[in-house]
């Protein structure tokens, strides 16, 4: 949908770190992940950096009112969506807080949704030149070929 990459705080996880690496490799582009860095530390060290960070939360400003704002910024930005209690701490680190919505929604919809407006629907148009495999769109049953 348009992300670069993806941190996974606070837990090692070789597993994902597999699975989302043979994605990659078999459907083409380039996507980073990393494991383990405590988020704190992940929020931090992007803002030295000068990165942005946009928090999505179910408190923050609606996504409509605010999205213009974070496109004409031409900082790199994180994303950050907590899977369980955010404590009161990244309300003050980011830069946005942002809300999808204001009604119960998981965290990968919230950043899905997100990244939609953030690149204009263009994520779901994209194709990748490296790709190993490409699906094809059908009316029924699935179709993936090798460029």
């Amino acid at each position: 949908m348009g992300a670069d990459g993806i941190i996974i705080s606070d837990v090692h996880d070789r597993r994902i770190t597999d699975t989302i690496n043979r994605v990659t490799k078999q459907f083409g582009g380039s996507f980073t992940i990393e494991t383990g860095k405590p988020w704190r530390h992940s929020v931090t060290e992007w803002k030295k950096a000068g990165g942005r960070v946009v928090h999505l939360t179910a408190y923050g400003i609606p996504l409509p009112q605010i999205i213009e704002r974070i496109r004409a910024s031409h900082e790199n930005k994180l994303v950050v969506v907590g899977a369980e209690k955010v404590p009161g701490e990244m309300f003050h680190l980011a830069d946005w807080n942002v809300s999808v919505t204001n009604q119960p929604i998981s965290e990968v919809s919230a950043l899905g949704i997100f990244l939609d407006w953030m690149f204009n629907h263009r994520g779901l148009q994209e194709e990748f030149p490296n790709a190993a495999l490409r699906i094809v769109p059908t009316e029924h049953g699935k179709r993936v070929v090798r460029p």
